[in-house]
């Protein structure tokens, strides 16, 4: 997949957006000196090259009683990938992000829990439980230390 080239207008309102993407195009055109139709211009180009997909809404967890994130290593029983298993733990609510890997596991997720009782329900009854999961392993993340989105260079 070629990259997608980037003039330096393209850099600043993306580094804006990453900011705050619910600022208003005007706004942003303002600190920019441009017109807010060149801003507009400028974010559907983006759009259409797959660059912007979306925008999220940042939760915090912890705000709504969800004290444990964890990353869990998956391992599946065949060596190949297997798409009915990987469907199965997309649909688990807890597995908030979920990565193919190279290492020791198949997989890679991060999980999303009340506390260790929920912990150990996800675990048991939800992940564990699905058909071609061969093991796990869990790591609990005590402290996030930094989060921060990619930054346009």
């Amino acid at each position: 997949m070629k990259a997608v080239e980037l003039d330096h207008l393209d850099k600043q309102i993306l580094n804006l957006l990453i900011k705050d993407a619910r600022e208003p195009f005007t706004e942003i055109a303002k600190k920019l000196n441009v017109s807010g139709g060149t801003v507009h211009f400028r974010v559907k180009k983006l759009e259409e090259a797959g660059v912007i997909n979306g925008s999220n809404l940042n939760i915090s967890p912890e705000k709504l009683g969800y004290d444990i994130v964890a990353y869990l290593g998956i391992n599946m029983k065949n060596s190949q990938l297997d798409k009915a298993g990987i469907e199965a733990l997309k649909s688990v609510p807890e597995i908030v992000e979920l990565n193919i890997t190279t290492g020791e596991y198949t997989l890679l997720a991060k999980i999303v829990c009340k506390d260790t009782k929920n912990l150990y329900h996800v675990l048991s009854n939800k992940i564990q439980s699905i058909e071609g999961v061969l093991k796990t392993e869990t790591f609990i993340c005590l402290d996030e230390v930094l989060s921060k989105p990619l930054q346009i260079m």
